[in-house]
């Protein structure tokens, strides 16, 4: 019987998985190596002891409704998009709220994880920690991973000739990012084109004599404002769209995206994407395009090699003068303090059940949460998973067979091993899979049976954002105020704008009232089929 549980890491993951362990009555003791919660969202300055956080001028791309744990949303007051000041200043007040910090050991790093000598009977732990350099022993019942999967940084320097033995300039990983300063009137090669690579490039353009941005493959790009100024995550991220994409051919569902990311702006006129492409991502950033419009950022193709002063691309130009190369090339994660043979068990989060569990083991006592990056909020999977493996060690939950899980595993894992730069193998629907777990700790919403009891939530649900709360409504940590969270869930958008009131007498609460009566039928039927086809719709994304 799980009795006590380690948890290592105090990021969003930690906090989740010690708030959890506490609901079912554990006993959790997490060990943070740095003195502070937060984890890649506690800005600082200094990159020492390897500590990987976020830019002093980050920005969340993911709304606040959309991110927040599923009983405790965020202060109205607070904007929709986040800088790591506030996002932090959140965490701080759930920690506080629900009283986690005494279960919280700082300054205390895990150094090794083992299996007992007894594991195959009682699945415990033997965990041991440095402390100011004095090392203890403890045993636990059962271990959580919250380390998240931005650990290492990815430095592919084998894939660039001669950045190594002839370029005279500078190199670094965006890891070591921190503010334009260092940049100022040089000559800038971005390397990689992900969501950092994209918000690096604009930024830097405002105080480097030219920056160039090397893209390997067709990239999307979208803005967090959708139609009429909402957040885009709250516009696209529906039930409703989500059953269409099930419903629908996904040559069809690609056009469609496709269109209405080119409905911004051209993407093949600006050299990003194309629609014949077939290996693409999709990356947030509203100033980028302007930035190339303008010049300030200057795209170009993959480096085939650096010379002592420049770049040369594979499509046979060169860039001279380089004086700076960022590489925004992603990071890898390990394991070091997992013992090998349970660190040999996954190759990355694909090899996990449910990107969770190594189905291996003897015992179901160890848990990697937050390995796992969905097209919506991590921390909204990762609270999902917490409750659902919190669930499991209280007993309330069971995991199937190895063998199930492992046909399970093999099923959904890609056939080719990736770069570890490519993010795709972690990228996978945020309904889809968040739906899958919630089932699993029996929180999923039964469409159907609100339909019938409470029409109005229903719509809410269906039609509207897929926020946390929906996961608060039934089952294991049902919270009261779920269905007031859900039905007031605009105005907390709003409420951050009404800084400046004007008069707006058109109404638009009539058409709202006729759209629901028009979509109930359609409701309806999505609903049945929802509750007949439960795993509806789980499928990785691409981009």
């Amino acid at each position: 019987m799980v009795r006590r549980v380690a948890v290592i890491g105090a990021g969003v993951g930690g906090l989740a998985s010690i708030k959890c362990c506490l609901d079912e009555g554990l006993e959790p003791t997490c060990f943070e190596r740095s003195e502070d919660i937060g984890g890649i969202w506690r800005y600082t300055d200094s990159t020492d002891g390897g500590r990987v956080s976020v830019y002093r001028s980050v920005i969340t791309n993911t709304s606040k409704e959309m991110s927040c744990f599923s009983d405790f949303p965020f202060p109205e007051d607070f904007p929709s998009f986040l800088p790591h000041s506030l996002l932090l200043e959140y965490f701080r007040m759930y920690a506080r709220h629900f009283d986690l910090l005494r279960h919280i050991r700082f300054k205390t790093t895990a150094l090794s994880v083992k299996k007992r000598p007894d594991f195959t009977i009682s699945g415990q732990w033997e965990v041991v920690t440095e402390t100011d350099g004095i090392q203890e022993s403890h045993v636990f019942d059962a271990v959580m991973v919250c380390t998240g999967h931005y650990q290492e940084p990815h430095l592919p320097l084998a894939s660039f000739p001669g950045i190594e033995t002839r370029f005279k300039g500078q190199y670094l990983h965006s890891q070591e990012y921190k503010d334009v300063e260092a940049f100022r009137g040089k000559r800038v090669l971005v390397v990689g084109i992900g969501n950092t690579g994209g918000d690096l490039s604009v930024e830097l353009s405002r105080v480097a004599a030219k920056v160039f941005l090397s893209a390997r493959r067709s990239t999307w790009v979208f803005s967090r404002v959708s139609d009429h100024g909402f957040p885009f995550d709250m516009v696209n991220t529906t039930r409703f769209y989500h059953f269409l994409e099930w419903l629908l051919p996904s040559a069809l569902t690609k056009r469609i995206k496709f269109r209405k990311f080119n409905s911004w702006f051209n993407h093949a006129n600006y050299g990003l994407a194309s629609t014949k492409s077939s290996n693409f991502k999709i990356i947030i950033n509203e100033e980028l395009p302007f930035c190339l419009l303008s010049g300030t950022v200057v795209l170009k193709p993959t480096v085939k090699e650096f010379t002592e002063s420049s770049a040369v691309f594979e499509d046979g130009t060169t860039e001279e003068n380089i004086d700076v190369v960022l590489f925004a090339t992603g990071y890898v994660f390990s394991f070091p303090f997992l013992e090998e043979s349970v660190r040999s068990l996954f190759d990355d989060n694909r090899s996990l059940y449910k990107h969770i569990f190594p189905p291996q083991l003897e015992k179901p006592t160890l848990a990697i949460i937050g390995l796992v990056q969905l097209t919506g909020s991590v921390m909204v999977g990762a609270e999902m998973q917490a409750r659902w493996v919190t669930g499991i060690f209280a007993g309330w939950n069971k995991l199937p067979p190895t063998s199930r899980m492992m046909a399970d595993v093999l099923k959904k894992k890609p056939p080719v091993k990736r770069n570890p730069s490519e993010r795709e193998n972690l990228k996978i629907s945020f309904i889809g899979y968040t739906d899958e777990i919630a089932s699993c700790a029996g929180v999923k919403p039964n469409m159907l049976r609100l339909l019938l009891t409470d029409p109005r939530l229903a719509l809410a649900i269906f039609f509207g954002p897929c926020t946390p709360y929906q996961y608060r409504l039934v089952g294991r940590g049902k919270w009261s105020g779920a269905r007031d969270a859900i039905l007031t869930q605009w105005q907390r958008t709003l409420k951050p704008l009404r800084t400046r009131v004007v008069d707006d007498s058109s109404d638009g609460s009539d058409g709202w009232r006729w759209m629901c009566l028009l979509a109930l039928p359609m409701a309806l039927a999505a609903g049945f089929l929802l509750s007949k086809y439960p795993q509806l719709g789980w499928r990785p994304r691409a981009g």
